[in-house]
């Protein structure tokens, strides 16, 4: 990928609202994931959740307690550090987006039920944060204005070459 494509997933200009909404949502992906990975904070494990992933017809099994595990547990420790914000909430966004769709739709909205309301609500939060990125304070803001200075120091450098 070239600069600007970089700078572009990177720059960010949400401010601090990115910062206080990453931190919980980051939080509560990463713990969901380490359910789903390591059997932390009372999970079943791969094993236990690919199991149960096959039982309602997420084939395989093993493979899809993975991955799903893999988007929230990774995908919220970036977003806690606002590194590659925006393709880490895009994951988590469609990871919830299945989760709504093959497990929580048919109880309806309300969280008491099984219902969406809560991958929902990650949902509209990831989403978020994958059109507005990390925001001022990121790793990826960071690493946009070291591309940005270096492209500067290339330009200069080529225009006194060329002199």
């Amino acid at each position: 990928m070239n600069t600007l494509t970089w700078n572009r997933l990177l720059q960010s200009n949400a401010g601090l609202a990115a910062l206080v909404l990453r931190i919980p949502v980051g939080i509560i992906l990463a713990a969901h994931g380490a359910q789903k990975l390591f059997g932390w904070f009372g999970g079943y494990g791969l094993a236990g959740t690919g199991q149960w992933m096959a039982s309602i017809g997420l084939e395989p099994g093993y493979l899809m307690a993975l991955l799903a595990g893999s988007a929230e547990f990774f995908g919220g420790l970036a977003l806690i550090l606002g590194f590659l914000t925006r393709p880490a909430a895009a994951v988590s966004a469609f990871t919830m987006l299945v989760a709504i769709f093959s497990v929580h739709i048919s109880y309806g909205l309300f969280m008491s039920n099984n219902g969406y309301e809560f991958a929902l609500s990650l949902f509209a939060a990831t989403l978020a944060l994958a059109l507005q990125g990390g925001g001022s304070v990121s790793i990826d803001n960071k690493l946009s204005t070291l591309l940005a200075k270096n492209k500067a120091g290339q330009a200069y450098a080529a225009s006194v070459k060329a002199a």
